[in-house]
Order: structure tokens, then sequence, then C-alpha cells
């Protein structure tokens, strides 16, 4: 969620979805356009709602990166020389 400021009431703020966001414009007041049909107008300008945006989807990738589980390759490291290769039923 993203923390905005309705627009006459900037001391109260609120939280909003930005997955509802379908377009932000500036008419000279910001209008956030909702999936729901709402229009909200808010204090903050266009580029401000974007990079709450932004840094909301970074931090949800983020946390998705961290919780996920290392899968194994299968690649296992082989000593030897190239010009010793290891005899057969060498497990070395």
């Amino acid at each position: 969620m993203i923390a905005l400021h309705r627009l006459g009431h900037a001391e109260e703020r609120f939280h909003l979805n930005p997955d509802l966001i379908v377009t932000v414009e500036h008419t000279p007041d910001t209008v956030v356009h909702l999936t729901t049909g709402t229009r909200m107008l808010v204090i903050e300008t266009p580029e401000d709602v974007a990079a709450l945006v932004r840094e909301w989807r970074a931090s949800v990738l983020a946390g998705a990166v961290r919780t996920l589980p290392r899968r194994s390759t299968g690649l296992a490291l082989v000593r030897g020389a190239a010009a010793d290769p290891p005899s057969v039923g060498d497990a070395s």
C-alpha cells in the first residue's frame, strides 16, 4: 500500500493499493483514476505517486526474492588436470 493525502485533508493520510491505479493526471490538481471508476484528488504530484508505486513494487519484489528457496542446479565441481583425466571408477 502507498500512503497518500486527499486534497483538502493534508493532515490525514490514507493508504491505497497501487494495483488499483489506472492513471494519474495533473489538471491542475492531481487526479488518481482507479479500476473501480473512482477518482481521487490528492496533494501529491503525479511524479510523487509514480515514485511511491515504484518503491512499493520494488519492495514487493525484494521480499519475494528473499523468500524463494534456492534450488540446486545439479552441477558439481570436478577437480583434476586435463592432461591427467580421472580413471574409470575414480570418485575424486
